[in-house]
C-alpha cells in the first residue's frame, strides 16, 4: 500500500483535482479527442473509468512541473498549470478513495 492509499482525500485534494482535471482534459482533447470525451462524461457523471483514472495519475505524475531544481540542476517543464509533488499525491490519493488502482 502506498502513502496516497493510506491517507484519505481531503478538501484540498478535491480543489487540487478540480484545478488540473481540466489541463488535462484539454491536453488530452488535441492528442486523442474520443478519449477527452469519454473522461469528460465519466467525469461529469461522477463515474471516471478505471483507464481515464490511470491516464490521469500517470499524466499528473509526468507534468510534475515545481520540482525546487534551478535552471542550472534539472529539468524545466514547461506547461499550462504548475503541479507540485503534493499535487500528484492529492490527485493519486482522491483516486484511490474512489476505488481505482494508482
Amino acid at each position: 500500500m502506498t502513502a496516497h492509499e493510506r491517507r484519505r482525500p481531503s478538501g484540498s485534494d478535491r480543489r487540487v483535482v478540480d484545478r488540473l482535471l481540466p489541463v488535462w482534459l484539454a491536453e488530452t482533447e488535441h492528442h486523442d479527442p474520443a478519449a477527452a470525451r469519454r473522461a469528460r462524461e465519466g467525469w461529469e457523471s461522477g463515474a471516471l473509468s478505471e483507464d481515464a483514472a490511470q491516464d490521469l495519475a500517470t499524466w499528473v505524475t509526468a507534468r510534475i512541473t515545481d520540482t525546487a531544481f534551478n535552471d542550472e540542476e534539472g529539468p524545466s517543464v514547461d506547461g499550462p498549470a504548475r503541479i507540485t509533488p503534493a499535487d500528484k499525491e492529492s490527485v493519486h490519493r482522491w483516486l484511490a478513495a474512489r476505488g481505482h488502482h494508482v
